[in-house]
């Protein structure tokens, strides 16, 4: 099984998450676009429809604290996390170090962070005492919860949790802090109790966005985005029913599609299940560092160019998922290393990461993708944003039964998957049909679904959805090593005649697999069919099944497509290489007419367009495309109009027209917008091959 493990109440900045309502006669979708966030300078903002508040960017000099190498008490620890929080949420100053998993200076590094380090920690903390209201007494004696109570009650009154001991060691350094809420007098002794109270007395303050769920043993890590947040810290194990009935309160109060847990569980299953149940995913970071810090970052996503996919043939296409994406801390820690590898890029691999990165450390994805070579394609982990493990196949339960709820899931998911740029979901354990109908209506962005199959007697088959959305079984899922995958696949690939594709999926466990092991095991399956092995990036290869099966792909992404354009000051080929993002805009100024051309070197029936306008890479609204118009043709003499769009502001147009036989597209550009520039991020167009 899987190794898992924002200022006080925030005055809201207005930035509504709103979806594409296109202005033409033939729009046939409601597209749900998400909202591109600036980099905020002074203070914090908290959109809504945006998962976690958003902090402004990082000091020029961090002040660091190595809480290890420095003696730091646990108790110690979670007073410099809650300063951290507190100071944090106004600009992020403090950067803490704790456990030695990697370099200590990496990230900073990789993100160019400047880091004045501390050896007293008094100092420190008198440099900010002024930022810090009081402290909230507290003591574990009777209980180590009292540190999740005493930390909710500091987000609220901005201030720091406090033992006994550790008021007697600041009185002794010359430290005078007044005591706003003393909880050493409280009797009571179990999680409920304890967390009743909390509910009872506090809860009505907190954020409802957020829920911290948070062993009380672990006195650091994302204690500062939860202290910041004004949210609830909670550890109630849904296996025991007076724990499970004080967490039910919590979760009843909170809505699906616009709350969230971060943190982990006392177990896993049980945790997430009784959070999806109320449409509730949790974001695995309960070993998640300076969260506050890597929030702060720019939250405008470079995402990589996509390379164009193998020509359609009747080989085998493998594709190669590894997990655990959905926990941040693996994104900042274990992938890490994993991504050092000498052998990343010999192969590809589909690396799972998390849509909540998007928030809660935009500089670290944006790091992977800067350096990515063209076989690391990344996914988003189960079931989208947030981990949400919607049926449970252990337990053979489903945890998400309400309509509501996945409705609700899954347009907050497209919202982020669309921001993150993942165009795979890993599902776990596995979805109705009618939930596949509810992605694939909602998360238009995807193009394609694994399910987890854990050896059911019977096993899963791939399912389409709305003639585009494969929904595709991992066969094995969550392999322990590559021997599982090559002994599962290998009578298939023995047995492979060449009449036509075959398309496999498997899943390995990161925590044991890395490139190299997925290098070797190209290796071991080759011999099984020399010549007919290709491992394949997850868009490729549910965009090559697609076409393998006369379904809806992206005809963008075939090796064929030639694009011309009317003069532009950057490239024709950046109108369609998979990015929105920064220099790989397509942009074209002057009087004269603006277009692009795309010829698909062969007739598909084509049914939808998506273009990203400026808005989509972070730029004005007002520079989006005011106007616009397409056109197809077979012989590229004759010219059918089958769209056209007038006071446009949206920034992501995403548009199903009526079916048409066609192998060229035109796109013209009516009104380029407030300063007649034209810049168009990315155009997809969508069809199927002609039915022999």
């Amino acid at each position: 099984m899987k190794n898992h493990r924002v200022v006080f109440q925030i005055c809201l900045l207005i930035l509504m998450f709103i979806s594409c309502l296109p202005s033409s006669a033939d729009n046939r979708n409601k597209h749900l676009a998400w909202t591109p966030y600036s980099t905020f300078t002074k203070g914090n903002s908290w959109p809504e429809g945006q998962a976690l508040p958003q902090f402004a960017s990082p000091a020029d000099t961090l002040d660091g604290l190595d809480m290890l190498k420095n003696g730091l008490s646990p108790s110690e620890k979670a007073m410099f996390a809650s300063l951290q929080g507190l100071v944090n949420k106004t600009k992020p100053r403090i950067i803490l170090f704790d456990v030695e998993r990697e370099e200590k200076n990496k990230w900073p590094d990789n993100l160019h962070l400047h880091i004045k380090g501390w050896t007293d920690k008094w100092s420190l903390l008198k440099k900010y005492q002024g930022e810090i209201s009081g402290i909230i007494l507290y003591d574990t004696e009777k209980s180590i919860h009292y540190l999740n109570l005493a930390t909710t009650i500091g987000g609220i009154k901005n201030a720091m949790p406090v033992t006994r001991t550790d008021l007697v060691n600041l009185k002794a350094n010359g430290f005078k802090f007044t005591i706003l809420a003393d909880l050493t007098s409280l009797n009571y002794t179990t999680p409920a109790e304890i967390y009743k109270y909390l509910y009872n007395s506090y809860w009505k303050q907190c954020t409802k966005r957020l829920l911290v769920s948070l062993d009380a043993k672990l006195s650091a890590y994302i204690r500062d985005i939860g202290i910041a947040s004004g949210a609830a810290f909670v550890w109630l194990d849904p296996r025991k029913k007076e724990e499970a009935d004080v967490l039910k309160m919590f979760l009843g109060d909170m809505k699906a599609g616009k709350s969230i847990i971060i943190g982990w569980w006392a177990e896993e299953r049980s945790g997430i299940g009784t959070g999806v149940s109320y449409g509730i995913s949790t974001i695995p970071s309960d070993f998640y560092e300076n969260a506050t810090v890597y929030a702060g970052t720019s939250h405008n996503i470079q995402l990589p160019v996509v390379p164009k996919k193998p020509k359609l043939e009747n080989k085998i296409y493998l594709a190669i998922f590894l997990s655990d994406g959905d926990n941040v801390q693996y994104c900042q820690h274990a992938m890490s290393k994993l991504w050092d590898n000498k052998n990343r890029g010999a192969v590809p691999i589909n690396w799972t990461v998390s849509p909540g990165l998007a928030d809660i450390g935009p500089g670290l994805l944006n790091y992977y993708y800067e350096t990515a070579t063209p076989n690391d394609f990344f996914a988003s982990g189960p079931s989208g944003l947030g981990y949400a493990l919607i049926y449970d196949a252990h337990h053979k339960k489903w945890n998400m039964t309400k309509d509501e709820h996945a409705e609700a899931y899954t347009k907050f998911t497209q919202q982020y998957i669309e921001k993150s740029g993942l165009r795979v979901i890993t599902i776990w354990d596995e979805i109705s049909e009618r939930q596949m109908e509810t992605y694939a209506t909602n998360c238009r962005y995807l193009y394609g679904l694994t399910l987890e199959d854990w050896e059911r007697s019977k096993p899963l088959q791939p399912i389409v959805k709305q003639n585009r959305l494969a929904v595709i079984p991992n066969h094995p899922c969550y392999a322990s090593n590559i021997d599982d995958i090559y002994t599962r696949w290998e009578k298939k690939i023995k047995t492979f005649d060449g009449s036509q594709p075959l398309f496999l999926a498997a899943q390995g466990k990161s925590w044991v697999m890395g490139p190299e092991n997925i290098v070797r095991l190209k290796e071991k399956l080759e011999k099984l069919s020399p010549g007919n092995i290709v491992i394949c990036r997850g868009d490729h290869f549910f965009s090559l099944y697609n076409e393998a099966n006369h379904f809806d792909f992206n005809l963008t992404l075939s090796p064929g497509m030639v694009i011309t354009s009317s003069n532009t000051a950057t490239q024709a080929s950046f109108a369609a290489d998979g990015t929105p993002s920064g220099e790989h805009k397509w942009i074209s100024s002057g009087t004269g007419e603006k277009w692009i051309e795309f010829d698909f070197n062969g007739s598909y029936i084509i049914n939808r367009y998506v273009i990203r306008h400026a808005g989509a890479d972070g730029m004005d609204t007002s520079l989006n495309t005011k106007a616009f118009q397409l056109e197809v043709s077979i012989d590229k003499v004759n010219w059918e109009k089958v769209s056209q769009f007038k006071n446009n502001t949206d920034m992501v147009t995403d548009i199903d027209i009526k079916p048409v036989k066609a192998r060229y597209v035109r796109l013209t550009i009516l009104n380029a917008g407030s300063d007649n520039i034209a810049r168009i991020g990315d155009v997809e167009i969508y069809g199927s091959g002609l039915v022999p």
